[in-house]
Protein backbone atom coordinates (compact mmCIF):
# COMPACT_ATOMS: atom_id res chain seq x y z
CA UNK A 1 0.00 0.00 0.00
CA UNK A 2 1.22 3.46 -0.76
CA UNK A 3 1.38 6.38 1.64
CA UNK A 4 -1.71 8.25 2.74
CA UNK A 5 -2.34 11.92 2.00
CA UNK A 6 -0.46 12.96 5.16
CA UNK A 7 2.62 11.06 3.92
CA UNK A 8 2.31 8.20 6.43
CA UNK A 9 2.13 4.60 5.30
CA UNK A 10 -0.97 2.75 6.58
CA UNK A 11 1.22 0.54 8.80
CA UNK A 12 4.97 0.67 8.05
CA UNK A 13 5.54 3.85 10.06
CA UNK A 14 4.02 2.23 13.17
CA UNK A 15 5.71 -1.19 13.21
CA UNK A 16 7.16 -2.38 16.50
CA UNK A 17 10.84 -3.37 16.51
CA UNK A 18 9.89 -7.06 16.66
CA UNK A 19 6.81 -6.89 14.40
CA UNK A 20 5.81 -9.94 12.35
CA UNK A 21 4.64 -10.10 8.72
CA UNK A 22 2.99 -13.25 7.37
CA UNK A 23 2.01 -13.56 3.74
CA UNK A 24 0.84 -16.00 1.09
CA UNK A 25 4.01 -15.27 -0.89
CA UNK A 26 6.35 -16.50 1.86
CA UNK A 27 6.85 -19.80 3.70
CA UNK A 28 7.28 -18.18 7.10
CA UNK A 29 7.12 -14.88 8.94
CA UNK A 30 9.35 -11.88 8.39
CA UNK A 31 10.33 -10.52 11.79
CA UNK A 32 11.50 -6.96 12.48
CA UNK A 33 10.62 -3.44 11.39
CA UNK A 34 13.46 -3.04 8.88
CA UNK A 35 12.98 -6.53 7.46
CA UNK A 36 9.25 -5.98 6.93
CA UNK A 37 9.89 -2.64 5.24
CA UNK A 38 12.38 -4.34 2.89
CA UNK A 39 9.85 -7.05 2.00
CA UNK A 40 7.00 -4.58 1.43
CA UNK A 41 9.23 -2.30 -0.63
CA UNK A 42 10.33 -5.28 -2.78
CA UNK A 43 6.71 -6.24 -3.44
CA UNK A 44 5.94 -2.65 -4.44
CA UNK A 45 8.62 -2.70 -7.13
CA UNK A 46 6.73 -5.47 -8.91
CA UNK A 47 3.41 -3.58 -9.03
CA UNK A 48 2.63 -1.65 -12.19
CA UNK A 49 -0.67 -0.49 -10.66
CA UNK A 50 -2.29 -0.74 -7.24
CA UNK A 51 -5.91 0.24 -6.52
CA UNK A 52 -7.38 0.20 -2.99
CA UNK A 53 -10.88 -1.35 -2.98
CA UNK A 54 -11.77 -1.48 0.74
CA UNK A 55 -10.56 0.07 3.99
CA UNK A 56 -12.14 -0.57 7.40
CA UNK A 57 -10.82 0.19 10.87
CA UNK A 58 -12.00 -0.93 14.27
CA UNK A 59 -10.31 -0.50 17.65
CA UNK A 60 -7.41 -2.85 17.07
CA UNK A 61 -7.47 -3.80 13.39
CA UNK A 62 -7.18 -2.18 10.01
CA UNK A 63 -8.35 -4.17 7.01
CA UNK A 64 -7.15 -3.08 3.57
CA UNK A 65 -8.08 -4.75 0.31
CA UNK A 66 -6.61 -3.87 -3.04
CA UNK A 67 -6.28 -4.98 -6.63
CA UNK A 68 -2.91 -4.81 -8.34
CA UNK A 69 -1.42 -5.41 -11.76
CA UNK A 70 2.06 -6.90 -11.71
CA UNK A 71 4.73 -5.55 -14.04
CA UNK A 72 4.28 -8.68 -16.18
CA UNK A 73 0.56 -7.89 -16.62
CA UNK A 74 -0.86 -10.46 -14.17
CA UNK A 75 -3.74 -9.37 -11.91
CA UNK A 76 -3.53 -9.82 -8.15
CA UNK A 77 -5.99 -9.36 -5.29
CA UNK A 78 -4.83 -8.80 -1.71
CA UNK A 79 -6.29 -8.47 1.76
CA UNK A 80 -4.12 -6.95 4.48
CA UNK A 81 -4.99 -7.20 8.17
CA UNK A 82 -2.99 -4.85 10.39
CA UNK A 83 -3.13 -5.58 14.13
CA UNK A 84 -2.63 -2.54 16.37
CA UNK A 85 -1.75 -2.28 20.03
CA UNK A 86 -3.60 0.20 22.27
CA UNK A 87 -0.79 2.75 21.70
CA UNK A 88 -1.23 2.50 17.90
CA UNK A 89 1.92 0.47 17.30
CA UNK A 90 1.73 -2.49 14.91
CA UNK A 91 3.01 -5.88 16.11
CA UNK A 92 1.57 -8.02 13.30
CA UNK A 93 0.56 -7.73 9.65
CA UNK A 94 -1.05 -10.49 7.62
CA UNK A 95 -1.25 -10.33 3.82
CA UNK A 96 -3.27 -12.82 1.80
CA UNK A 97 -3.05 -12.75 -1.99
CA UNK A 98 -4.62 -14.55 -4.95
CA UNK A 99 -4.82 -16.02 -7.58
CA UNK A 100 -2.13 -18.66 -7.21
CA UNK A 101 -0.39 -17.86 -10.51
CA UNK A 102 0.19 -14.24 -9.52
CA UNK A 103 1.21 -15.31 -6.00
CA UNK A 104 3.86 -17.64 -7.41
CA UNK A 105 5.11 -14.96 -9.80
CA UNK A 106 5.39 -12.47 -6.95
CA UNK A 107 7.06 -15.08 -4.73
CA UNK A 108 9.70 -15.71 -7.42
CA UNK A 109 10.31 -11.96 -7.68
CA UNK A 110 10.80 -11.76 -3.91
CA UNK A 111 13.26 -14.66 -4.01
CA UNK A 112 15.30 -12.87 -6.71
CA UNK A 113 15.17 -9.53 -4.90
CA UNK A 114 15.68 -10.60 -1.29
CA UNK A 115 17.62 -13.89 -1.42
CA UNK A 116 20.83 -12.26 -0.14
CA UNK A 117 19.00 -10.52 2.71
CA UNK A 118 16.73 -13.32 4.01
CA UNK A 119 17.19 -17.06 4.62
CA UNK A 120 16.45 -19.41 1.70
CA UNK A 121 13.87 -21.24 3.81
CA UNK A 122 11.61 -18.16 3.77
CA UNK A 123 10.91 -18.34 0.02
CA UNK A 124 8.42 -20.48 -1.89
Amino acid sequence: MSSTQDGRHPFLDDLTVDAELVSSVLRGPVIGRDEIRAAVDAVGTFYALQTPTFVQTDDSRLVLEYEAVLTNGENLSAAVVVHRNADGSVPRVSVRMSPLGAVLTLAAHLRETLSKQFPESLFL
